[in-house]
């Protein structure tokens, strides 16, 4: 269509333009069908050995958040006294 034709469709809304993007994949160097498991310690007997050269180690994730710290627990009196009204409430 035109360029004219085109806006003048769009604008009445007659018309859509949609993209359609197609990706091609080959296989790479690093291509294998088994899958090898990174180690991701390094021990004293690869040291002595020499083995931690040949071997391939998981990247160090520095960004990475640890576990969140359990804090935040009520105190012991407070325990009691919240087992204590719950007992009352029970009994009326």
């Amino acid at each position: 269509l035109p360029e004219r034709d085109r806006t003048e469709l769009k604008r009445r809304k007659l018309l859509l333009e949609v993209t359609l993007k197609s990706y091609w994949l080959r296989k790479g160097s690093a291509f294998s069908t088994a899958v090898t498991r990174q180690d991701t310690e390094l021990t004293p007997d690869m040291i002595a050995t020499g083995s931690w050269r040949q071997r391939p180690f998981k990247p160090y994730n520095f960004a990475a958040r640890g576990l969140p710290p359990e804090c935040g627990h009520l105190h012991p009196l407070l325990k009691v006294r919240t087992q204590l009204r719950q007992i009352f409430l029970e009994m009326g």
